[in-house]
C-alpha cells in the first residue's frame, strides 16, 4: 500500500487523500533515513561522552564543574 498525502486547500476548504508519487515516497524515505542517521549519531555521541565519564570516574555534573572554569 502506497503512502498517501493529504492536501487542504484553504481557499475552498476541500480536503483532498491521494496516493504519493514516487517523488514524493523517495522524498519520505530520505527524510526518515536522515532521521534515523541523526538519532543514531547523537546515540553514539552520548555512548562516547557515558564511556569517557565513566574512565574519568567522574559524574556528568562534575565534568561541568571542571568545564566551567572561573
Amino acid at each position: 500500500m502506497k503512502p498517501q498525502i493529504k492536501e487542504y486547500n484553504c481557499e475552498t476548504g476541500i480536503e483532498t487523500i491521494r496516493d504519493a508519487t514516487d517523488a514524493e515516497i523517495a522524498e519520505i524515505q530520505n527524510r526518515e533515513l536522515e532521521e534515523a542517521n541523526r538519532k543514531a549519531e547523537a546515540q553514539a555521541k552520548a555512548q562516547a561522552k557515558a564511556a569517557l565519564l565513566s574512565r574519568l570516574g567522574i559524574t556528568a555534573d562534575e565534568a561541568k564543574l571542571l568545564l566551567e572554569g572561573n
